[in-house]
C-alpha cells in the first residue's frame, strides 16, 4: 500500500499536477509543483495507517480515512459477489483488489473495496466471504470441506475456521468456458472500437481540427481535383478508419479477455481473465435466474454472439461470454442452465457428449401479422413522410438535388430492411415446468441489439400488461415481467391479446388469482 497509493494517487491527479507545472513555470518557482507532489503522496500513505477491515459472524467491517472517518459494514449473508482484480504493478507486488457486491448500487466512496491486500489472502478470504452459499446447497448435495489445521495467514481477523473449499460444490469443478485466440476475429463487429475512439474524434472536432484539416492546402488540392478525387479520399479515409478501430477493439479484446476460463461447481460460477489486469468474479449460483443472449446486427451475420448471466445482488449485465461462436454461447447456455448436461458432458470440449437442453433449442412463437405490420409501419413511416415532404416541395416548384432523392431511397430500402429483420426476430415461449425443474420465460426482439432472453419463472414477481392506443385497435399488448435480477424488466412486445393470459399462468401459475 506505501507504494500503490502514492503511484495510482499521482495518475489520478495529472491535470493538477500539469497545471500547478505550468504555473510554476510561469513564475519561476518550480517548488509549486513539488509542494503538491510532496501533499499528494503524504495524503496517499496515510491509507496504510488508517484504513483496517476484520470479519465478524455477521458482518464485514471496513474502516478508512483521516480527517473525516468512514466505517463501512456489509451483512455476510448479503455478499452476492466477489471480485479480484490484478494490474501488473499489483501483479509485480504479490497484491490484489478485492471488491465484495451486495446488489445494491453504491457511490464511489461507498463501495466495499479492499486495494493491495496480500494475494495470499484471497483465497481464504473469498471462501469465508461466500461461506453462507452452504446453506444454500439442497439438502444430501453439501460435500464436505477437506480438514484444514493450518491458520489463517497473517492479517486476517477470522471468528470462525476457514476451509480452503471455496463454497459446497454439489458436483466435480466443470470448466464450462474456455478462451480461444480465434474469437479475437469477432471483436471488430461488436463496434467497441468506435466507441473507444469516438469521443477523442468529438473533442478534436469540438477545438477546431476540423477547420484545420478542410483549410489545408491537401484538401483544397483534393477539391480542385474534381469529385472522383474526393470520393478516392473519402473512401480512403473510411477505411483507414476502420482498419484503426478495428485494431482497437481487437487490442481492447485482448486485453480485457485474455485467458478467459469459467468454471461451474455447482454452488459458485468462478470467471477469470485478463492480460495485463488480471480479473476474477465469484458468483453465486443460487442468484442465478436465467441468462440472455446477445446478438447485435454484424456479430449474428458471422454467426456470432454474447452471452450475460441474469443474476440478483450483481450489475444488471454480467457478461460471461464475450464475441465467441455461437456454437460456443449455446454450448455454456447448456451448461449454465442444466446442471445435470455440466457433470454428464465432463469437460467443456466434450460438446459432442452434451444434450442441449430445451432452454437453448426451443423454436419461438411468432406474434402474428398484426405485429409484422407495426415493425414495418413504425420503420417505413419517417421516409416516407420525408418523401411525401419533398414530392410537395417539388410539385410547388423548389428544386431538390439528386442526391437528396438518392437518400430518401437508400433510407426506405434500409429502413424495410430493418423491419423485416425485426419482425423475424420477434418471438417467445413458455417451457413448462417438468418435476423439479421450473417454468422458463424465452422472450426475443430487436434487431441492430437482439436479445434472448431466458428467464426462469420463480424469478418473476410481478407483471405488467401495457396496450398503447396503437395496440388497442389490432389486438396487441406488450407484457413486462418485473424481476430482482438482470435488467429488472423482460419484455415481450406486440403479443396478441389472447396469448396474454396464459403466457402468465404457464410461467407463473396461481400469480393470476381470479381476474
Amino acid at each position: 500500500m506505501l507504494l500503490i497509493h502514492p503511484i495510482t494517487e499521482l495518475i489520478r491527479f495529472i491535470p493538477v499536477l500539469l497545471a500547478t507545472l505550468i504555473a510554476g513555470a510561469r513564475s519561476d518557482s518550480p517548488t509549486w509543483s513539488l509542494g503538491v507532489v510532496g501533499i499528494i503522496v503524504v495524503l496517499a500513505l496515510t491509507r496504510w495507517f488508517t484504513t483496517t477491515y476484520r470479519i465478524t459472524p455477521d458482518n464485514v467491517e471496513l474502516r478508512t480515512g483521516l480527517i473525516q472517518r468512514k466505517r463501512l459494514s456489509v451483512p455476510r449473508n448479503r455478499v452476492r459477489s466477489v471480485d479480484v482484480e490484478a494490474d501488473l504493478l499489483h501483479r509485480a507486488l504479490g497484491l490484489a483488489v478485492l471488491s465484495i457486491g451486495t446488489g445494491q448500487q453504491a457511490e464511489r466512496g461507498d463501495r466495499f473495496k479492499l486495494d493491495s491486500l496480500d494475494a495470499s489472502l484471497v483465497p481464504a478470504l473469498r471462501t469465508t466471504l461466500l461461506e453462507h452459499t452452504r446453506e444454500q446447497a439442497p439438502a444430501g448435495t453439501e460435500a464436505a470441506a477437506p480438514p484444514s489445521d493450518t491458520a489463517p495467514p497473517d492479517g486476517v481477523v477470522l471468528t470462525e475456521p476457514v476451509t480452503d473449499a471455496a463454497s459446497a460444490p454439489t458436483h466435480p469443478p466443470v470448466e464450462i468456458t474456455h478462451w480461444q485466440p480465434t474469437w479475437v476475429r469477432y471483436a471488430p463487429l461488436s463496434l467497441t472500437g468506435f466507441a473507444i475512439i469516438a469521443p477523442f474524434v468529438g473533442l478534436l472536432f469540438q477545438y477546431g481540427f476540423a477547420r484545420v484539416i478542410f483549410d489545408s492546402s491537401a484538401v483544397q488540392g483534393v477539391e480542385d481535383g474534381g469529385a472522383q478525387a474526393i470520393a478516392l479520399a473519402v473512401l480512403l479515409l473510411i477505411f483507414f478508419l476502420v482498419a484503426f478501430v478495428s485494431l482497437a477493439a481487437c487490442a481492447r479484446y485482448l486485453m480485457t479477455y485474455y485467458g478467459l476460463r469459467v468454471i461451474d461447481d455447482g454452488a459458485t460460477l468462478h470467471i477469470r481473465h485478463g492480460l495485463f489486469t488480471t480479473r476474477q468474479i465469484t458468483l453465486d449460483l443460487a442468484r442465478l435466474r436465467g441468462a440472455t443472449v446477445n446478438e447485435p446486427l454484424l456479430l449474428r451475420m458471422a454467426g456470432a454472439a454474447e452471452l450475460e448471466t441474469i443474476m440478483t445482488g450483481t450489475k444488471s449485465r454480467r457478461k460471461i461470454v464475450p464475441q465467441a461462436p455461437r456454437a460456443a454461447v449455446d454450448h455454456t447456455l447448456a451448461h449454465l442452465l442444466d446442471s445435470t448436461a455440466a457433470i454428464d458432458s465432463g469437460s467443456a470440449s466434450s460438446e459432442a457428449q452434451l444434450t442441449t437442453p430445451p432452454i437453448v433449442t426451443a423454436a419461438l412463437r411468432t406474434h402474428g401479422p398484426a405485429a409484422t405490420r407495426r415493425r414495418y409501419t413504425r420503420a417505413l413511416s419517417p421516409p416516407l413522410i420525408a418523401a411525401a415532404v419533398l414530392i410537395a416541395s417539388s410539385l410547388a416548384g423548389l428544386s431538390i438535388p439528386v442526391w437528396v432523392w438518392v437518400l430518401i431511397v437508400i433510407a426506405t430500402a434500409t429502413a424495410a430492411a430493418l423491419a423485416w429483420d425485426r419482425a423475424r426476430g420477434l418471438g417467445h415461449t413458455v417451457i413448462p415446468a417438468t418435476g423439479d425443474n421450473p417454468a422458463w420465460l424465452i422472450t426475443r426482439s430487436g434487431s441492430l441489439d437482439r436479445d434472448r432472453d431466458c428467464l426462469e419463472g420463480p424469478g418473476v414477481i410481478g407483471w405488467t400488461v401495457r396496450q398503447s392506443w396503437f395496440q388497442r385497435r389490432v389486438g396487441l399488448a406488450t407484457i413486462t415481467a418485473a424481476t430482482a435480477a438482470g435488467k429488472k424488466r423482460y419484455h415481450v412486445y406486440d403479443i396478441p391479446l389472447d396469448q396474454v393470459w396464459p403466457l402468465i399462468e404457464a410461467v407463473t401459475p396461481g400469480q393470476l388469482g381470479s381476474r
